[in-house]
Formats: C-alpha cells, sequence, structure tokens
C-alpha cells in the first residue's frame, strides 16, 4: 500500500493519458499516474453523460485497492456526434470515416469524471459538456490528419491540442474539457472534498 502525507492525501491519476496529466501538472499538480486497466467493454450505456462518469467511477474503483490513503481521479471522454458516440477508433480507416462524417458538423464532448477520496469514504462524480465545431476539411487534409496517428489516440479521433486544433472552428463551454480533463470542475470537486486545491500545489 501506498500512503500519503500525514496532513494531505495522496493524490492518483487512474489514467495512462499523457494529456489529463499535463494538464494537472500544468496547474501545479504532480499526480501519481496508476493506469487502470479497467475493460470498457463491460459497460454498454448509450448516453452520453452516463457512459462517462460510470466509466470514469470504474477507473476509479479498480486502482483504489492499491492505496491507504489517496484522492483518486478517474476520466473518460467521448464524443457525440448526429447521437453517435464516438470513442478512440479502432483503425484509421474508422479514422478517416469518421472524419468525413464530422466535417463541418457540430460534435458534443463529454468527459466524466470521478473523484473518490479514501480518507473520507466519500466520491464525487460530474460530467463536463462542451459542443465542438469542426471545420469543414478535405479528403485529403483528413487523410494527412489521420496519417499521424494523433487520431488514433483520442476519444472522437482528435487533439485539440495538437494538430487537430487546426481543424477546430470554435468550442462552446470549458476548454480543457476537451482535452480530457475539465480544470474548474476539478477544482470544485476537490473543494467540496473540504480540501483546498492549492495545497496539492
Amino acid at each position: 500500500m501506498l500512503n500519503a502525507t500525514p496532513s494531505l492525501p495522496l493524490f492518483v491519476l487512474a489514467s495512462a493519458s499523457p494529456a489529463r496529466r499535463k494538464l494537472l501538472q500544468m496547474v501545479g499538480i504532480n499526480p501519481l499516474v496508476c493506469q487502470s486497466d479497467f475493460d470498457e467493454s463491460q459497460i454498454t450505456v448509450t448516453d452520453g453523460e452516463t457512459l462517462v462518469t460510470t466509466l470514469a467511477q470504474c477507473k476509479a474503483e479498480t486502482v483504489k485497492d492499491r492505496f491507504d490513503d489517496a484522492l483518486i481521479l478517474g476520466c473518460d471522454s467521448v464524443l457525440m456526434v448526429a447521437n453517435k458516440i464516438y470513442g478512440k477508433p479502432e483503425s484509421p480507416e474508422v479514422a478517416i470515416a469518421r472524419w468525413q462524417e464530422m466535417r463541418g458538423n457540430i460534435g458534443v464532448l463529454y468527459t466524466g469524471h470521478a473523484l473518490l477520496d479514501l480518507r473520507q469514504q466519500k466520491q464525487i462524480l460530474r460530467c463536463g459538456i462542451t459542443k465542438v465545431y469542426f471545420a469543414k476539411i478535405s479528403d485529403r487534409q483528413i487523410r494527412d490528419y489521420v496519417a499521424t496517428g494523433e487520431p488514433l489516440k483520442c476519444a472522437g479521433s482528435f487533439a485539440l491540442e495538437g494538430k487537430g486544433g487546426l481543424f477546430i472552428e470554435k468550442i462552446e463551454g470549458c476548454h480543457s474539457n476537451v482535452i480530457g480533463l475539465s480544470l474548474p470542475l476539478l477544482h470544485q470537486m476537490i473543494e467540496a472534498l473540504g480540501y483546498n486545491v492549492s495545497d496539492f500545489w
């Protein structure tokens, strides 16, 4: 079992996502990364908000037995376009087909957040929702973008903080939510558990 300091629980990120880790580090939180390896195929919910919050909770709970005293953050993201849920594409061909559907359309990016507090035996679940407006890009641009490999690593087949940012006309809502973790939501969740977010700097 890994222990925290006497005054503060250990901050654990139950995700191998480099983007989520970078977001946390950017705001002064250096988490212990503990990949959950949760089998997402177990969850077959079709509602975007319920799906991501359930997956986020499962990811956090999968790793909790490795710690005595920790704040464990689990996250999961999906994109919904025209009532279709998109996670990470399984292949370049799938990514190309998705982009051909997404271009010129509006998507809704759902990111579920689960924060488990082992010290207080409490948990908080939240979902961040952001609208994403996709540019009308050409077939060649789609093929070139997918060939970089970036879309294969991301829910919705794009990375706002990467080359994919070139093809997003605007967003409505939380910017960091699209990257995989809503920083404003995280702040609210930490404070709701009675901690000061700056204590984790």
